[in-house]
């Protein structure tokens, strides 16, 4: 196949020729416009409702910096000389109307069978409570990650639900709060093991051949940078004498659906001084015998079927469990229990365990987003179904597979000896698969093709009796099946797991798994938890590097339309018409607005396109025969997954300095360069940088790497700075990974989903990762795959292909001038109370400003924690406290907030600059004060006993605006040491809870 590249030349004003027009929308007054251009358009532009301020708030904070025009702003703030001297070539924004209709004509080319091809997705029923409160509710998927956890204690509890879940099911003893997909999740345990024994031994990783090839696949793509020997094989004859293993992994059921003992195995893996990985499919366990309970050292899998949708491969929350013993080992994050100042019980992230990434080149993970908002949908399809009702889920669809068994059997195929759950390997006799498939199509059903002579059938919770008729019906040699279901099922037993694999452990005990199984109460419950969140449902998200900007209802309508959402990701490529029309174009928005020439979807993390783009970059110089490079410079003020995906992608960090400007010290990374030019395979950097400003020497720092034979990686973290001013591509990156997550606007979820698709150059879009079970994906010389699934998190990219095409052009160009003025005036109203600590060489700073706040600790002893508890009490969640510089706080505005916001924010730090000035003159006690009690609680602040030396009024109304809306805090301060001393990960019991209400 040919390499995947954009077409240069595409005019994606074109790709909407072939889109119906919508209808007439009646609810429009049928009078045109004053004469002009464009009168009989729609008059409603989704620009103005995206871009905060207006045109006077533009104005208004134009003259205050002292600025004529943007233009003017922006021609100071970006350097000449990677500024575009042309505009997008993108068409006009349209209007909501008009973007939906015409994605409504693409989702219709999409052809939504039923699908029982398994491979670790299944169709599943969404119950509607959680479908309309979570998945489609601002206040759920606006949130962050939750750092701040004083205003994130609903997500927190929901996300220990989830690890409660996980670790029930599974046997094990400690889960994180999710991670990407299975298959990383299956990586990410080859990589714990690596770490845990890999010391003195041989580097070998057993991957049983029963195992989803995509899972195989991934293993294979994180091992082959770090040397590790990767066996595929029968684990039945594997021998751990013979060729000695640090770990190995198995799928449980096996991917054609056979249930394997492997307690001998464990057994013999363990004598041999290897950990095992199961790779368990969650809703099997509510019969199955647990992986923790036969030996297992980490189960890894997919919560998809709890209630998620397929979304043609994501986003789907995997699990990963393990024993206590290796909790410092767990990638990912954590939630754990604490209690706060008051000792009320109280979640947060632990800290040691939360992130890998944290330890920097040290790191066996560089795992940072994970899939929050998929894992809360998960835990409350647990908490919904309960016990119970999971188990009377999972044996009905393992009847509805015994019956389908036994119909095959009377229609003379063989299925073999192996016992199952819900997957039949089916061995035809007296047909081929080929006409077993075109009978399938001709009834709007898909199967899994193992063989010229086998087929694979998985069922799942949406599977009907009628479902059975065709699939039998399907099978039969000549016209219909002799029998009935009805017979079928009365011969079949009510056994309800196979022998010997018979779970007897009890799970979901804790009681908020029994409690919640009317959808009032469930409800109740949802609303609850949301309403401890801090989300962009109540105020701005200033966090720096994170770019929390509008996630606009019409970009996230259509990730629940069935088109999309129903899709597995493995149907023919005929069937998913609509989605391919889709990537196309939306692989071509972003290659104009980057200046690369081919682009992968494939990557579902930010972190993901890092490590993308890093092995992309190797296997370029490997193809060169210069395999030898693999030294990677990297800013000293690079985020940590930076260093965390340069050692997983094979390569050693040398870290290059940064001047007292903020800016990449130019000199020592020519020297490192000049050092290391033999060895030199890539430079990441991050631009503009993560200390917020647009350096001047970019293109000179690109042109020294450049040089001496290495890649430019860029880190694509601030591209909301750049979108229509200028691209990566132009000014010297090879590589840069884009969060559509931040700049396109797919919602953060709390903490994920994310997307982060890799745009690069010409020379290496050969490289671009492919994929085992769908050949049409990446180049032809490409890398492994690095997601489950051919195009990542496919279903969420119908938010960004939205969001560019709303906005069109002029205004995502629009949208980056006002980001960064939004910034330079938050950055001028508080430079007076707290010092800018880096600007550009125009003296302005890019899309976000670091306020220094490191002197307050000696004047007043505060410390930036201080301030980011207090600014809660003002009803705001704090900036990125502490990044990319220590006692520092980094604020983004974006541009979707109004300069009303915008003002109210910088009001509450003046403020809280001013109740710090009040302990500097010796007025407030140094311990006592409305920062260091930050932050104020009702409860709190009801109490009969109020012994502060400020006032009740001060601790919670401290502004004006708090009196017409007041967001409160459920807990007061968090006490991190004690959680982190008292390690506790899944729900407590309800002693804890009725101690909470003493």
């Amino acid at each position: 196949m040919s390499e995947p590249t954009i077409d240069r030349e595409l005019d994606l004003h074109t790709f909407w020729q072939d889109a119906s027009e919508p209808a007439p929308d009646t609810t429009i007054p049928a009078v045109a416009l004053a004469n002009g251009k464009g009168h009989l358009d729609y008059t409603d532009r989704f620009a103005g409702r995206h871009i905060g301020p207006d045109g006077r708030e533009v104005e208004r904070m134009l003259s205050t910096l002292g600025f004529e025009s943007l233009d003017a702003l922006i021609e100071r703030a970006v350097p000449a000389q990677i500024r575009m001297e042309r505009p997008l070539r993108l068409p006009k924004g349209l209007s909501e109307y008009e973007v939906l209709a015409r994605l409504r004509a693409i989702a219709a080319q999409n052809r939504v069978f039923r699908s029982f091809i398994g491979m670790g997705y299944a169709e599943c029923i969404t119950p509607l409570v959680i479908q309309r409160n979570i998945l489609e509710n601002p206040g759920w998927y606006t949130q962050y990650t939750p750092y701040q956890a004083e205003i994130a204690q609903g997500r927190l509890e929901a996300l220990l639900n989830f690890q409660t879940m996980v670790i029930d099911l599974t046997g094990l003893e400690i889960a994180n709060a999710s991670l990407l997909d299975e298959g990383t999740a299956a990586a990410e345990a080859m990589a714990m093991s690596f770490g845990i024994k890999a010391k003195g031994r041989a580097k070998r990783f057993f991957v049983s051949e029963h195992c989803h090839p995509q899972t195989i696949a991934i293993v294979q793509t994180r091992a082959l940078p770090l040397g590790i020997d990767v066996i595929v094989g029968d684990h039945r004859a594997f021998d751990f004498q013979v060729q000695p293993c640090f770990g190995a992994l198995v799928q449980y059921p096996a991917t054609d659906g056979a249930l394997f003992d492997y307690r001998a195995f464990v057994e013999a893996a363990h004598r041999a001084g290897a950990l095992v990985t199961v790779a368990a499919d969650l809703l099997s366990l509510a019969l199955l015998v647990p992986p923790g309970e036969f030996g297992a050292d980490i189960a890894v899998g997919n919560t998809q079927r709890f209630g998620v949708p397929m979304g043609y491969g994501g986003p789907h929350a995997a699990y990963f469990a393990t024993r206590d013993a290796y909790k410092r080992q767990i990638p990912g994050r954590i939630v754990g229990v604490s209690t706060d100042a008051h000792g009320q019980r109280a979640l947060r992230l632990a800290l040691q365990t939360r992130e890998q990434h944290i330890r920097r080149d040290k790191a066996t993970s560089n795992i940072c987003t994970a899939q929050v908002l998929l894992a809360v949908m998960a835990g409350m399809y647990a908490v919904y179904h309960g016990p119970v009702g999971l188990r009377r889920i999972a044996a009905r669809i393992h009847r509805l597979t015994r019956t389908l068994a036994a119909g095959l059997v009377r229609l003379g195929h063989l299925l073999g000896s192996a016992p199952y759950f819900d997957t039949l390997r089916v061995e035809l006799n007296g047909i081929d698969t080929r006409t077993i498939v075109e009978r399938a199509e001709a009834r709007r059903l898909n199967l899994r093709v193992l063989d010229e002579r086998t087929i694979g059938v998985s069922l799942d919770e949406a599977t009907s009796t009628r479902d059975l008729e065709d699939l039998l019906a399907i099978f039969a040699l000549e016209g219909e099946p002799d029998f009935t279901i009805a017979e079928l099922a009365a011969e079949v037993s009510q056994v309800q797991a196979p022998e010997v694999f018979g779970r007897q452990s009890a799970y979901l005990t804790h009681p908020v798994f029994n409690r919640y199984h009317s959808e009032t109460e469930l409800l109740r419950y949802m609303r609850r938890l949301e309403s401890r969140d801090l989300s962009l449902t109540t105020s701005m998200i200033p966090l720096g590097s994170c770019t929390m900007k509008l996630n606009a209802t019409a970009e996230m309508l259509p990730v629940s339309w069935p088109e999309f959402a129903k899709l597995h990701p493995f149907v023919p490529l005929s069937q998913a018409r609509g989605y391919q029309i889709l990537f196309e174009q939306l692989e071509a928005a972003l290659a104009e607005i980057t200046g690369f020439t081919a682009v992968s979807l494939q990557p579902n993390a930010g972190s993901q396109g890092e490590y993308s783009g890093l092995l992309v970059i190797r296997a370029y110089h490997h193809s060169r025969g210069e395999a030898h490079r693999d030294v990677c410079l990297i800013p000293q003020s690079a985020h940590g997954t930076n260093p965390a995906s340069a050692v997983m992608a094979g390569m050693q960090v040398v870290p290059v300095a940064c001047d007292e400007q903020g800016n990449i010290d130019v000199a020592d990374l020519e020297a490192k360069a000049t050092t290391h030019a033999a060895r030199l395979a890539a430079l990441m950097v991050t631009y503009p940088s993560t200390h917020g400003v647009f350096e001047e020497a970019i293109v000179r720092i690109c042109a020294i790497v450049h040089g001496r034979g290495g890649q430019v990686y860029m880190d694509g973290a601030n591209l909301n700075a750049q979108v229509g001013l200028c691209r990566p591509g132009d000014f010297g990156a090879d590589v840069c990974h884009l969060n559509l997550h931040k700049t396109f606007c797919i919602p953060h979820g709390g903490g994920g989903p994310g997307m982060g698709p890799i745009g690069v150059a010409s020379h290496l879009a050969a490289f671009l990762p492919r994929h085992p079970v769908v050949s049409q994906v990446g180049g032809q010389a490409g890398i492994g795959a690095v997601a489950a699934a051919p195009w990542g998190s496919a279903s969420i990219l119908t938010i960004s292909w939205v969001y560019i095409f709303l906005m069109g052009g002029p205004g995502l160009t629009e949208a980056t001038k006002v980001a960064i003025l939004n910034a330079n005036y938050i950055a001028h109203r508080l430079a007076p109370h707290y010092p800018v600590l880096y600007k550009g060489a125009g003296g302005l700073v890019a899309h976000e400003c670091i306020l220094d706040l490191r002197k307050l600790k000696t004047t007043a002893g505060i410390e930036v924690d201080d301030v980011a508890k207090r600014l809660m009490d003002y009803g705001f969640h704090a900036p990125t406290v502490s990044w990319p510089v220590a006692g520092t706080i980094m604020i983004e505005p974006t541009e979707s907030e109004s300069l009303e916001e915008l003002d109210r924010f910088c009001e509450a730090l003046i403020a809280i600059r001013h109740e710090i000035a009040a302990i500097e003159r010796g007025e407030a006690d140094r311990a006592d004060n409305p920062l260091k009690n930050a932050p104020h609680t009702a409860a709190v602040l009801l109490a009969d006993s109020w012994e502060h030396p400020y006032s009740r009024a001060q601790a919670a109304y401290p502004a004006p605006w708090l009196y017409q809306h007041k967001f409160w805090p459920v807990v007061s301060r968090i006490d991190n040491v004690y959680g982190d001393r008292n390690l506790i990960c899944s729900c407590l019991p309800m002693e804890a809870y009725a101690q909470d209400g003493k």
